[in-house]
Order: structure tokens, then C-alpha cells, then sequence
């Protein structure tokens, strides 16, 4: 038996040898019910056994190996912020690709907008999703192992879409409610959030007085948002108190939602932020940012009425545009 196990080990480490070290974090969060769950990739210095991530019978998920000791030396930190209705296994493809570079990655799942727990009642309180990055962020300083390999001089908040809007905030973004409740008026359900809200008897003339709140963190070197929302909400006296800034638009004009468009025909974010540097890439759409479907993918979440989180826009190849995604990533944040 002990042969056995032994063979197997070695077979599984062999296989670890490329791939990110893992392991899920508990952080406390007294803003919150009950303790959130979170996840970390990191450089590996050993090999320990790889496991599969984040699959299921539409998305096929990545693999990692679990627990290895972290490679010497202070890594830059990138913390995730998922999009609503998203979790944060489903973007372990950028993960790995970030930390194969030197980065150390992680994110949490916000409660009321992952997978199987999204609610339009939570969709305006950013300041919550804040919170979570804020309370992760300390946790991982904070911690023995991970927190000496950190470099505190390099972090970087990335977001997609309710996490592009929730990095902002995070970097100093202040929003307006009356701002938002216009866009909601001028694009009404042609827009997905406001469609959302709708659906759950939120009046976007009502938000809860927690969304223009300050929700800024101490500590951020930069911010990424792919395809983010509420930019149309965004004051323009806050754009200064953000630091640097990446923007990363998914797909032409053609595939862009009136809710993500930060160009003339949308919110002109990227016009009342001059000095953001901003990456198109195309042919893609929004859900390109998504983990790989698997082949049965599609046809399951259509059968379920499910959005079509799967498909793809013509001559549109999902792992071309993750490949495009980190490299452009990788190079915003200096890896």
C-alpha cells in the first residue's frame, strides 16, 4: 500500500509542475453574517497533487495543486472581484496565467451576487463587495505564510463587470444615484442591470443611501476593470482620487452592452478619464471574460433558459481572447 500511494504521488506531482499552488481561505468579515470564502493562486516553490477547479458540466474548469509551499521572494497581489452571478473558481484561467508570471491572485465569493446566491437587492450595495476585498486584503497581510511573500508596494485591484465597478469604488470611484436612475430611465430594459433590478421590484430612483457612499481602500497601486458597470454613475469629481487606471473593453461595437460602454455612445467614461490606458479586444463579447466551456456547454444553458454565458461571437476563439486578456493584464501590472 505504501508502494502505491508513494507511485502516486510522484505521479501527481510530476503533473503539478507547471501549475499554481491553491488553497481556500476563511476571512472574517464583521460587515457580513456569516465569514467568506475566498481563494488563493500562488507561485510554487514544491509539488504537492493537482485537483481540479472550478468544473462542472458547463465550465471545464482549470487544475491546481493544493498547498505547496510559496516561492521565495515579495510577489505583486492581484485581488479579484467577480462579476454578479459569477464565482471566483471560474476565473482561475486568469489566475494561473497571472501567477505563471510571478503574481500572487486572489478573490472572493460575494455573498448575494455568485453563483446561486444573486440577488437584484444586492446589485446596488457595492460598498459590501468593498468591504470583502478590504477585509481579504488584511487577511492576506496579515497571514504568516502569505503575507511575507506579498509586495505591499505593489497591489492591484482587478474587477469584471459589477467587480469592474466594484475596484473603482474601491479606488476612489464615487457614484451618483440620480446619474444612475437617468441611465436606467434612458436605456431601460435593453439594459441587463436595470432589466435585473426590475425583476426584483428595485426602483433604480431608490437605491439605498450606502451606494454613494465613500468606499474607498487604502493600499491600491492600480486598478483593472474589464467591461465595467455603473460608469455611467461615476462623478467626475471623484476621478481624481483614483490611481492609475486599466480598462479593458471586450468586443466591437457591435457586441458591446449599453451597460459596459464606456465610449461615446455610453457613458464616455474613458473620455472623462483621460489618463486611463484602455485595451480593445475583438472579436469577443462580454462573457468572453468567463472560464472555458465545456462542449455541451451551450446546449445546457440554453436548455435551462439560462444566459447564453457559453456562445461566442463569430471568428471569436475564448481561449485566444483569455491568452490576449493576461498578457495585457501581465503587462498593466508590471509582471
Amino acid at each position: 500500500m505504501k508502494t502505491v500511494l508513494a507511485l502516486l504521488l510522484l505521479s501527481t506531482a510530476a503533473s503539478a509542475e507547471s501549475l499554481p499552488g491553491f488553497d481556500h481561505l476563511t476571512i472574517d468579515a464583521p460587515h457580513r453574517p456569516r465569514p467568506l470564502q475566498a481563494a488563493i493562486w500562488y507561485p510554487a516553490a514544491s509539488e504537492t497533487y493537482t485537483v481540479p477547479l472550478g468544473a462542472n458540466p458547463a465550465f471545464a474548469g482549470t487544475r491546481v495543486q493544493v498547498g505547496p509551499a510559496i516561492a521565495a521572494g515579495a510577489h505583486p497581489l492581484v485581488i479579484l472581484s467577480h462579476g454578479s452571478g459569477g464565482n471566483i473558481e471560474n476565473l482561475g484561467w486568469l489566475a494561473e496565467g497571472l501567477v505563471a508570471r510571478g503574481a500572487i491572485v486572489a478573490g472572493v465569493n460575494h455573498p448575494g451576487a455568485t453563483s446561486g446566491d444573486s440577488s437584484p437587492r444586492q446589485l446596488p450595495m457595492t460598498i459590501d463587495r468593498t468591504r470583502d476585498l478590504s477585509a481579504l486584503l488584511a487577511t492576506l497581510k496579515a497571514d504568516p505564510a502569505f503575507g511575507p511573500r506579498i509586495d505591499a508596494g505593489n497591489v492591484t485591484a482587478l474587477g469584471f463587470s459589477l467587480g469592474g465597478a466594484t475596484v473603482l469604488a474601491a479606488g476612489g470611484a464615487l457614484f451618483d444615484a440620480k446619474a444612475y436612475a437617468a441611465y436606467c430611465d434612458r436605456f431601460g430594459t435593453d439594459a441587463p442591470d436595470c432589466l435585473f433590478l426590475a425583476k426584483g421590484g428595485v426602483d433604480p430612483h431608490a437605491l439605498p443611501p450606502e451606494f454613494q457612499a465613500d468606499m474607498r481602500i487604502d493600499g491600491l497601486s492600480r486598478i483593472v476593470a474589464v467591461d465595467p458597470a455603473f460608469t455611467y454613475a461615476i462623478t467626475d469629481d471623484s476621478l481624481s482620487r483614483l490611481p492609475p487606471v486599466h480598462l479593458v473593453t471586450l468586443g466591437g461595437p457591435d457586441h458591446v452592452w449599453p451597460a459596459v460602454d464606456i465610449g461615446p455612445d455610453g457613458s464616455n467614461f474613458i473620455a472623462r478619464l483621460p489618463d486611463a490606458s484602455r485595451t480593445v479586444i475583438n472579436p469577443a463579447w462580454h462573457f468572453s471574460f468567463l472560464g472555458l466551456c465545456t462542449a455541451q456547454g451551450p446546449a445546457l444553458l440554453a436548455d435551462e433558459g439560462d444566459d447564453p454565458v457559453c456562445d461566442n461571437p463569430a471568428g471569436s476563439d475564448r481561449a485566444a481572447v483569455h491568452a490576449q486578456i493576461i498578457e495585457d493584464v501581465a503587462a498593466a501590472v508590471g509582471l
